[in-house]
């Protein structure tokens, strides 16, 4: 199968003499949902961030759909992150001065070809966000011209996820999204989100430090594994 993300002998810390990780090999596969774990402070966020093309490593290679960032420069990789990649935070960073519509559409005012390919499949930008809503069990027409920040946590985390996958990137993240929900709201969350995966033939890498959401993906990773550099919070 094609891989969707490779990483090649990949370093990085923040100082030269305090490197935070350093991974030989890791690829996911185009359409594979891969559960990466790893305890807090082991790096999982930077690593994100590496493979986003929002940091540079120090050495090594992120490669992402055939594309080498290392050979883009800042301009040409903040593009193709923005055509190519979905992003569900942890604290999924809505816009608060949006409603929950214009939040959801977003990355299309920022990726020609993410806006095209919503256009191509539902009609419109605004056709495919409520598509998604619908989906994700907010159909509710008064709800989706409400300010995000009137929506509850669960509510808010399913925009992010619409937002993450409108215009059907190829790659999806997902950084923690699941750790302030309970676990009945986690597994139908889960459910949701990977069903529009699944629906989208999207590349699925979902960062956890709960093992009990392993079950879900087609391969589960661990951080602590994959690094060569041991961090302070697993030496204790």
């Amino acid at each position: 199968m094609q891989a969707a993300i490779t990483l090649e002998q990949l370093e990085f810390g923040w100082t030269a003499d305090q490197p935070l990780l350093s991974i030989q090999s890791l690829q996911v596969a185009r359409g594979e949902r891969v559960f990466l774990q790893g305890a807090s402070g082991s790096g999982k966020s930077t690593l994100l961030n590496l493979i986003g093309g929002v940091l540079e490593p120090q050495k090594g290679a992120v490669h992402l759909l055939d594309v080498s960032l290392h050979a883009l420069n800042k301009s040409r990789r903040d593009h193709f992150r923005a055509d190519h990649i979905g992003f569900v935070f942890q604290m999924f960073n809505l816009l608060p001065y949006l409603n929950v519509l214009d939040n959801v559409a977003l990355p299309c005012r920022f990726s020609r070809a993410r806006r095209d390919k919503a256009q191509l499949r539902d009609g419109s930008v605004e056709a495919a966000a409520q598509r998604l809503l619908d989906h994700l069990e907010l159909s509710d027409s008064k709800l989706l011209q409400r300010p995000v920040t009137e929506l509850s946590m669960g509510q808010q985390q399913r925009v992010a996820v619409a937002r993450a996958l409108i215009g059907s990137p190829e790659i999806l993240i997902a950084d923690e999204p699941t750790s302030a929900l309970d676990v009945a709201n986690r597994d139908r969350f889960l459910e949701l989100l990977l069903s529009e995966c699944a629906q989208e033939q999207t590349t699925l890498l979902f960062v956890s430090h709960d093992p009990g959401l392993q079950s879900h993906f087609d391969r589960v990773e661990n951080l602590t594994q994959l690094n060569g550099v041991t961090t302070a919070e697993e030496a204790q």
